[in-house]
C-alpha cells in the first residue's frame, strides 16, 4: 500500500508504473476528465469504450475494445461524472473478461462511500479474486470526508507496483504532507456517523435535482447511484445545447450557474452538475437553470 497526495496522484503514479510507450489502456466513456491526459503523459494510448443507455460499460463491448497492445483497464465505480455503480453481477462479468486478457486494473473507488438506495459498493479485486494480483485499488479521503484540499490518497496493490510508485513518488513529492496524513488517519478512524449524515443529505439533494432536471422539456436525466453529480442530456434543447461548452460558458454568462460540459468526460450533448452545494443554492441554480433552458429552446 501506499499513500499519496491525492487518488488523482494514485491513479497518475500507477499508470507511469504501468505503462509504456504505445501502450494501449481501455477506459470507459464518460470518464474523469484526467484518465486519458494521464495515460498520454506515460506515452500510451487511450482507447474509449462506448458505454449503453445506462452508461455502463458491457462485457462485449470491453473485448472488443482490447488489442494485443492493451496494457490496462479503468474501472470507476461509483463513477464521475454520470454517478453509476456497477453490481457485483457486473463486475464478476467484467472480470472474467480481464482475467482471459491478462490486462492490469486500474479500479478508482474514491466515491465508494457515496451510494445511494442501500445499494453496496463492490471493488473488482473482492469480487474477482484471480484478478487481485493485477489490480491497483485507488482511495482516499477527498469525497467522504470532504477533505478535497488535505490531498491525501492511497493505493493498493501488487508490491512490485506500489514499489515502483513509491519510486516515482520519490522524485516527484517525497511523500504527502504529514499533518494532512495525520489528519486523513483521523477521519478514517474515528466516527463515521458524519459520512451517513452526508450521504444522507446528499441523497435528499439527488433526488430533489433530478426531480426539478426530469421536470424540465427538452431535458432527459438519469437518477445517478452514487457520487454527487447529474449527467443529463441536454441536446434535446436544440440550438446551442448541442455544443456542452458553449452551452456551460452561456449558464455561466446568463443565470450565472456553473457546470461542466459534457465534451470533457468524452460525451457531447450532455453537462455535469453538481448537488454538493446545500439546498438553498440548489433551488436557486434550479431556478436558473430552468430559466436558461427555457431561452435556449425559444432561440432554438
Amino acid at each position: 500500500m501506499i499513500v499519496n497526495c491525492g487518488a488523482k496522484h494514485s491513479i497518475y503514479l500507477a499508470i507511469q508504473a504501468l505503462v509504456d510507450e504505445g501502450d494501449e489502456v481501455v477506459i470507459p466513456v464518460p470518464y474523469w476528465v484526467s484518465y486519458p491526459e494521464q495515460v498520454r503523459l506515460a506515452g500510451g494510448r487511450p482507447v474509449l469504450a462506448g458505454t449503453g443507455g445506462d452508461l455502463k460499460l458491457t462485457p462485449e463491448v470491453l473485448r472488443e475494445a482490447l488489442s494485443s497492445r492493451t496494457k490496462a483497464v479503468i474501472i470507476n465505480s461509483p463513477c464521475n461524472p454520470s454517478g453509476v455503480v456497477y453490481t457485483e453481477e457486473e463486475l464478476e462479468a467484467l472480470g472474467e473478461v480481464l482475467v482471459e486478457a491478462g490486462v492490469w486494473v486500474i479500479s478508482d473507488e474514491i466515491y465508494e462511500k457515496l451510494i445511494y438506495n442501500g445499494q453496496g459498493h463492490f471493488s473488482i479485486a473482492s469480487v474477482v479474486p484471480e484478478l487481485k494480483k493485477r489490480t491497483v485499488v485507488v482511495n482516499g479521503v477527498s469525497k467522504a470526508y470532504a477533505m478535497t484540499g488535505w490531498r491525501i490518497g492511497y493505493a493498493a496493490g501488487p508490491e512490485e507496483v506500489i514499489s515502483a510508485m513509491g519510486k516515482i513518488q520519490s522524485q516527484e513529492t517525497s511523500n504527502p504532507n504529514s499533518i494532512a496524513q495525520a489528519a486523513a488517519l483521523a477521519a478514517l478512524t474515528g466516527p463515521q456517523e458524519c459520512v451517513w449524515e452526508m450521504v444522507r443529505a446528499f441523497d435528499e439533494r439527488r433526488r430533489y435535482v433530478v426531480g426539478r432536471l426530469q421536470a424540465m422539456p427538452g431535458v432527459s436525466c438519469p437518477t445517478p447511484q452514487g457520487a454527487f453529480y447529474v449527467f443529463p442530456e441536454v441536446s434535446g434543447l436544440g440550438g446551442r445545447a448541442r455544443d456542452s461548452a458553449e452551452l456551460c460558458g452561456w449558464l455561466l454568462e446568463e443565470v450565472e450557474v456553473a457546470c461542466v460540459p459534457g465534451v470533457g468526460f468524452g460525451m457531447e450533448g450532455r453537462i455535469r452538475i453538481s448537488y454538493a452545494a446545500g439546498m438553498e443554492a440548489l433551488e436557486r441554480a434550479m431556478d436558473r437553470l430552468e430559466e436558461g433552458f427555457r431561452k435556449v429552446r425559444e432561440e432554438g
